[in-house]
């Protein structure tokens, strides 16, 4: 009796299967409901290279880069200064060390003398939004090991148990996120005195102590903690890519995290990695290609040209005059990249009036030109002898000159004009007089003006419509 009540259930199951297959769900016609399943990242780069990077970060176009750790305390030489005086002993180093300190002075006493006194993250911000710059990266963590955030696997070495007891990262975050500019955080993979690291570079990398007990655990903090728009990784070249991890930690980004859909993140996870893998291209530090780039890349550049952190010795020749970044700026747009320039701040947490008055700079000049810049597309014409850069913004394309030509008779070659052809510099209200080129392109008659009352000192902007 029971196998017949069985068996009579499993047709009757049977049945209802075989009719609803037979109908056919209604299609989605509403395009807003109607949305594919989130793509998943598998950790390999064939994957992850295929995300596509955010479009802010190609639209910001210029950010502000900070160098800021316990290496601002010496203030000397560079940001690398415990490797030169300990891992390299150089004798400048020692002697300075020796002129200017006790004899058992270690690194770790410079500690408590960060102490970030005068910062104040709402003035630094206020600098960056004056700067026209649309992102800003904070280093949360340099090769020295000390952290800018209480992490919790750098106990006794990080900004909340030594030196300013303050959250630095978090303090910075909230008043550029007031300003509505993209927060990024900078973090070095390797540590260079850390005993995990020294104790798998003396395996050959081959055990990964290092990497499961500091490196994975703080980038999962920073990004659950602060959740950046950025992360611009660093300190990755001694090792390859399997020894970080990268591949399983991007995924994750990717996926699951809680900023997975607006992150951005640089090629440096891996000695095999830079200007192939990852997100934009860095490629190398100060980096600047001569041809248009098929990926997005970044120049990362200082104004102190001789060092990323703040340095008591430095000196004025040492400085980027107002119209070399300018121009680095325009170069660096003009063939697809984004500009990042870096200041250092002092042990105190100040902002020096030199690095103030270039980024103002900056700022002032982006106020006249921004529309040249930001959101700007590549054309198909670069430049001009590299004393003119092209970029381009829906119909419009920009021809920035670097030098004023002598008879005010600027010669574009490029541009093919038509018959509803304008012509206008940026920060002058009248169009600009032109004719055709006898050659090729056109003839643009600049403004017979005195210098002063031009918009700007140098690199002037003009702007054409109704060209191809």
């Amino acid at each position: 009796m029971r196998s017949r009540v069985v068996a009579a259930g499993l047709l009757l199951l049977l049945q209802l299967v075989l009719v609803l297959g037979a109908v056919r769900l209604p299609r989605c016609t509403d395009p807003r409901r109607c949305t594919d399943p989130p793509r998943r990242y598998t950790p390999d780069w064939p994957s992850l290279d295929s995300r596509p990077l955010p479009a802010w970060f190609d639209e910001a176009k210029f950010g502000v880069f900070v160098h800021w750790g316990v290496f601002s305390v010496p203030a000397w030489g560079s940001e690398w200064f415990w490797w030169h005086w300990q891992g390299e002993k150089l004798p400048q180093y020692e002697s300075f060390m020796k002129e200017n300190y006790p004899p058992d002075f270690s690194y770790a006493d410079f500690g408590p003398r960060f102490t970030a006194r005068f910062f104040h993250p709402d003035s630094w911000a206020d600098l960056f939004e004056a700067a026209g710059a649309k992102y800003v990266v904070l280093t949360t963590k340099h090769h020295e090991g000390y952290t800018n955030w209480p992490s919790p696997v750098s106990w006794n070495w990080n900004s909340k148990d030594v030196g300013p007891h303050r959250d630095l990262v978090g303090e910075l975050g909230t008043a550029i996120r007031k300003r509505n500019i993209r927060y990024g955080l900078y973090h070095s993979l390797l540590e260079w005195f850390h005993p995990l690291y020294l104790r798998d570079k003396k395996n050959g990398f081959k055990t990964q102590y290092f990497v499961h007990a500091k490196t994975m655990p703080e980038l999962y903090d920073l990004v659950n903690r602060y959740k950046p728009d950025l992360i611009w990784s660093d300190g990755e070249w001694e090792c390859p890519d399997t020894y970080w991890n990268s591949t399983n930690f991007l995924a994750w980004l990717y996926n699951d995290s809680p900023v997975k859909d607006e992150v951005v993140v640089n090629d440096r996870w891996g000695q095999n990695c830079s200007c192939h893998h990852g997100g934009y291209y860095n490629c190398k530090d100060k980096f600047q290609p001569e041809t248009l780039p098929d990926h997005k890349w970044e120049m990362c550049t200082s104004i102190d040209q001789r060092s990323w952190g703040y340095r008591r010795d430095m000196e004025m020749a040492d400085i980027a005059s107002e119209s070399t970044i300018i121009s680095e700026l325009v170069q660096t747009v003009s063939l697809g990249g984004n500009y990042l320039l870096n200041i250092g701040p002092t042990k105190d947490g100040l902002i020096v009036p030199i690095f103030q008055e270039r980024l103002l700079a900056v700022g002032k000049w982006l106020s006249i030109n921004g529309e040249a810049i930001y959101a700007s597309k590549p054309w198909r014409v670069q430049s001009e002898k590299n004393s003119v850069w092209y970029t381009s913004k829906g119909l419009a394309v920009y021809a920035i000159l670097l030098h004023w030509p002598e008879d005010g008779i600027l010669s574009l070659i490029s541009p093919i004009t038509t018959s509803t052809t304008e012509v206008t510099m940026l920060g002058i209200q009248n169009d600009l007089k032109w004719s055709p080129n006898p050659g090729k392109g056109l003839l643009v008659f600049l403004p017979q003006l005195p210098p002063s009352a031009l918009p700007t000192e140098f690199a002037w902007t003009i702007k054409l419509t109704g060209v191809k």
